[in-house]
């Protein structure tokens, strides 16, 4: 991937209570400041002259705190309430009601040699008061295990990585832009898609017809330096021998068009109709352009399925990582708990075992005759964990899974088209039930690693979403 995802600049919020020493304050400012620039994330903190020790305790100090958060609005991810000692669960009410980004509740430790009223902490008992108040005002939070831990500790900067997680994926979904271009796949009513659900829920959904991006490929011109650095990109991202000199100009054009259509219209995902009017009339299938396009970090699905770019974009904010689109295609003899995932080519190659081979669609060129549905990227998924996740939307809501597993070294048979790999699903069977019974399309997103923790987090506790986990 291309475009790593930028850290979360975090607002840090310090809890006080009077009777406590404020050399806490000081060297918690200090302190958390210094660690958090070494794991790569700016801060913003208040002024230490701005409140008694540059912490909030009183609902007058949490409305200074307040108005600071909105003087930097939009130049914060999250927040991390650090309680350097029992801290006051009103003054952090009035200062983060309005906050509108995750909030993460630090405690720091007592120490045993330090347990005298002039230097013991209690934020121990303080964190839960804050939480309860919290919920007593519906200002929704993350919490994390151990209760109290020093930002010191390597366990604070797991926490620290888990909600950097939540945040980019609250913050990507937020105000987030799909485009829907070409009208669904007309096969396929799996991926049905409620626009206003998406709508209200802060999702905006463009659409494209065919012929604007067709006509868009036609005007592109092939001695401009897009095309050029196009053709050079593709040439040296895949193997294109196969590929006829006009197949590769049209690939080429397509991927200059979706290029200049996303920047355009400010797109952060798509999910483009492939199939049978690129073959009829193009004599291409998209394959190997949304294959480098998700490896740009580029989310794209195809077969119009919004549902599961959105979910792709949810993932590749909570991992860093590339995302692809595959079906749930084949069971992997009789193992309840591996099949075989699948899809014709939109897999980013650093998720691939080896470059792609460019080649025609074998399958859809039963129906729309030889030579002309080249563009398939042909290759293996390389073994590593990956999360899953799969959106569609229900009577308004916007329902989500997300699970675990891991892609294996398994054998796949060498005359299976597209690009595959065996996975291995805890549950699966659960899982397949699930995808059914709960009206689930067929196909599912996946990114490397293991991060379903902090995505189920930002999509319920933040976003609103119905979220499942159909595993142990």
């Amino acid at each position: 991937m291309e475009t790593p995802t930028k850290k979360s600049r975090f607002a840090l919020f310090f809890g006080n209570r009077g009777f406590f020493p404020g050399s806490l304050m000081a060297s918690a400012r200090e302190e958390l400041t210094r660690v958090l620039s070494t794991m790569g994330h700016e801060t913003l903190v208040l002024d230490a002259s701005a409140t008694r020790y540059g912490a909030v305790e009183t609902p007058a100090e949490g409305e200074i705190y307040a108005r600071f958060l909105k003087e930097n609005e939009g130049k914060f991810d999250g927040v991390i309430l650090s309680l350097p000692n029992f801290g006051d669960e009103n003054g952090a009410v009035a200062a983060l009601r309005e906050a509108g980004v995750p909030i993460l509740i630090q405690a720091y430790p007592d120490e045993m040699d330090k347990m005298a009223p002039a230097t013991r902490r209690d934020a121990f008992c303080g964190k839960l008061s804050i939480m309860d108040v919290f919920c007593q005002n519906g200002i929704p939070f993350t919490a994390l295990k151990p209760h109290t831990v020093s930002p010191a500790s390597p366990r604070f900067a797991q926490n620290v990585e888990y909600f950097d997680r939540v945040c980019r994926v609250v913050k990507g979904m937020r105000n987030l832009i799909v485009g829907a271009i070409g009208a669904r796949t007309t096969a396929f009513k799996t991926v049905r898609i409620d626009e206003v659900a998406l709508q209200r829920h802060r999702i905006t959904m463009e659409t494209f017809d065919l012929s604007d991006l067709f006509a868009r490929m036609r005007a592109v011109d092939p001695n401009s330096d897009a095309y050029r650095a196009k053709e050079d990109r593709y040439l040296g991202y895949a193997d294109f021998s196969s590929v006829p000199g006009d197949k590769r100009d049209t690939l080429v054009r397509l991927g200059v068009a979706l290029d200049t259509l996303i920047e355009e219209a400010r797109l952060d995902t798509i999910a483009l109709r492939c199939w049978e009017e690129m073959q009829r009339q193009l004599g291409i299938s998209p394959c190997v352009v949304l294959s480098e396009m998700n490896n740009r970090g580029i989310t794209a699905a195809c077969e119009v399925d919004v549902g599961n770019a959105i979910a792709m974009h949810a993932l590749g904010m909570a991992s860093g990582e590339v995302t692809a689109c595959l079906d749930w295609n084949n069971n992997y003899g009789d193992d309840d708990d591996k099949c075989i995932l699948f899809h014709c080519g939109p897999v980013p190659q650093s998720m691939m075992t080896a470059k792609g081979k460019v080649e025609e669609h074998a399958i859809l060129a039963n129906a729309v005759g030889r030579s002309c549905s080249i563009g398939c990227n042909v290759g293996r998924i390389a073994p590593t964990s990956f999360t899953f996740a799969s959106m569609t939307t229900d009577s308004g809501r916007l329902k989500f899974y997300v699970g675990e597993g891991e892609f294996t070294n398994d054998p796949i048979p060498p005359e299976f088209f597209g690009c595959a790999g065996v996975a291995r699903v805890p549950a699966l069977q659960d899982v397949l039930l699930h995808v059914g019974r709960c009206g689930h399309r067929h196909h599912v997103s996946v990114t490397p690693g293991q991060v379903a923790d902090p995505v189920c987090e930002a999509l319920t506790n933040y976003l609103g979403y119905d979220v499942a986990r159909p595993q142990p």
